[in-house]
C-alpha cells in the first residue's frame, strides 16, 4: 500500500513489519522521529515489543546486544556523536556474531557542531564488523531495512542501515509499505542458536588468549566476505517477492560505452543520475555507480563494472584528515590488485550538509583530473574556506 510518509516514519513501519521484540534507543538529531513513531507504535499496542528508553548511545547498544544474546530480535538508531558513543559496544556485538539492525541517520561530527547530513559518522566506524548498507530513497530505506534482518540473522553479523539525515529522514515521499503477511514470508521468525539461558548455562564473550583470539578475528572476516554473495542474493529474492531491488552491492546507470563514471553513495545519486543524463545528451560518454554496500566492500564487482573506464570520479561525503578520501582509496586498491590502473580522482563535498548541486557535480566533471601534481583528492568547487580568525588552525 502507498502511503505519503516522512523517511522516519517510513523506517519506523519497516521496523514495526519485522517484529522486533526490543526496541532501545537514546534519541539524537536526525534519528529522533524513528524513535518517537516507534514508541507511539508500541504504547498504541500496534507493536509488540518492550521499548526501553536508554540514558545514553552506550547504554542502548548494550541493551539490544543483552536482547539479541538473550534470543530477541532487535532495533536501536543513532546518528553522528551518538554512534561515536557506541562504537565500544558495536565492536562487542560484531565480535560476539550478534545479529542486531541498527539505522544510523547520517550526520556530521563536530566539532564544530553540526546537525546536517555527510557520512563522517559511519565512516569513523567501518572497521568495527557491521554490514554497512547506504540508501539512496526512502522507499530503498525501507525495503533494506527488511532485508537487513534477514541478511543479519542469515550471516550472524549486524546490519547499518545508513540513511542520510533530514535528506531522507524527514523527507516526504510516497513510499509503497508491503504487508504484513508479505514481510512475515520473506523474514521467518528469529532464532538465535546460541541463546543465553538458565537452563541451559554458558558464556557468550569469554575472555581469549593470543593462541585463538586471531581466529575469532578470521572468523569474522569470513563471514564479511560470504556476506556479500548473502546480500546480492535477498535483493534478488525481495525483488521475485514484493516487485523491487536495488542493485544489491552496487546500482549502475548508463555505464555502457561510458569512459568516465561517477561514483558516490547515499541520496546525492539522484543528483548524479541527472547530470549523467544532460552530459550524454551532449554527446558525453559518462555513466554512474552507486555503492549500496560499503561494509563487506564488493572489490570484485567494482573491479567488473569498472573495467574498461578511462577516469573514476568519486564524490564522497566524508574525510579521512591526513589522508584524504576514504571510498576512493579502497577503490585504487581493489583496482590496482585487479591491476587496474585507471586514475581514481576523490573529490569531497556535501560535508556538513552542503549541498552536491547539479551544477557542482557538473563542474566537477569539467574540471582537469588530478594529475602529475600528485594530490590524491580537492574539494567540491562549492568549497569555501572560514575565515582565518574562525580556522582554529594550530600555527
Amino acid at each position: 500500500m502507498k502511503k505519503l510518509l516522512e523517511g522516519s516514519q517510513a523506517v519506523a513501519e519497516a521496523v514495526r513489519l519485522c517484529r522486533p521484540q526490543v526496541v532501545a534507543a537514546y534519541p539524537i538529531t536526525p534519528q529522533t522521529h524513528i524513535i518517537e513513531r516507534l514508541a507511539q507504535q508500541v504504547a498504541n499496542g500496534e507493536l509488540e515489543a518492550e521499548f526501553i528508553n536508554a540514558e545514553s548511545e552506550f547504554g542502548a547498544a548494550s541493551i539490544v546486544l543483552g536482547a539479541v544474546a538473550a534470543g530477541a530480535r532487535a532495533f536501536t538508531a543513532t546518528a553522528s556523536q551518538g554512534l561515536l558513543l557506541m562504537t565500544e559496544v558495536l565492536y562487542n556485538i560484531a565480535g560476539l556474531r550478534l545479529p542486531v539492525v541498527m539505522v544510523c541517520a547520517n550526520r556530521a561530527v563536530g566539532a564544530p557542531i553540526n546537525i546536517f547530513s555527510d557520512h563522517q559518522d559511519s565512516m569513523a566506524v567501518r572497521d568495527a564488523g557491521w554490514i554497512q548498507l547506504y540508501v539512496e530513497s526512502n522507499q530503498e530505506a525501507v525495503d533494506t531495512l527488511i532485508q537487513a534482518y534477514r541478511i543479519a540473522e542469515v550471516c550472524g553479523l549486524p546490519v547499518m542501515v545508513c540513511m542520510d539525515g533530514f535528506l531522507l529522514t524527514h523527507t516526504f515521499e510516497p513510499v509503497d509499505l508491503p504487508t504484513q503477511v508479505m514481510v512475515d514470508n520473506f523474514l521467518p521468525p528469529f532464532h538465535f542458536s546460541r541463546t543465553l539461558a538458565p537452563s541451559r548455562p554458558m558464556t557468550l564473550g569469554g575472555g581469549s588468549e593470543p593462541e585463538n583470539y586471531q581466529e575469532f578475528r578470521m572468523a569474522q572476516f569470513e563471514a564479511m566476505e560470504n556476506a556479500r554473495a548473502v546480500i546480492e542474493a535477498f535483493d534478488a529474492e525481495f525483488d521475485d517477492q514484493f516487485g523491487r531491488a536495488h542493485g544489491g552491492l552496487l546500482q549502475a546507470y548508463r555505464l555502457h560505452g561510458a569512459q568516465t563514471v561517477l561514483l558516490g553513495m547515499g541520496s546525492l545519486m539522484g543528483a548524479v543520475r541527472d547530470v549523467v543524463d544532460k552530459l550524454r545528451d551532449q554527446g558525453q560518454a559518462v555513466g554512474a555507480l552507486r555503492l549500496r554496500c560499503f561494509r563487506p566492500f564488493p572489490a570484485q564487482a567494482l573491479t567488473q563494472y569498472l573495467s574498461g573506464v578511462q577516469r573514476i570520479v568519486v564524490l564522497e561525503k566524508a574525510i579521512s584528515i591526513g589522508a584524504g578520501g576514504i571510498v576512493a582509496a579502497e577503490l585504487r586498491a581493489a583496482l590496482h590488485q585487479a591491476g587496474n590502473m585507471t586514475p581514481v580522482e576523490s573529490v569531497i563535498g556535501g560535508l556538513g550538509g552542503r549541498d552536491l548541486t547539479p551544477e557542482v557535480i557538473e563542474t566537477v566533471f569539467q574540471e582537469t583530473p588530478l594529475n602529475e601534481k600528485g594530490a590524491t583528492f580537492r574539494f567540491a568547487p562549492n568549497h569555501v574556506m572560514p575565515d582565518e580568525t574562525d580556522r582554529g588552525d594550530c600555527l
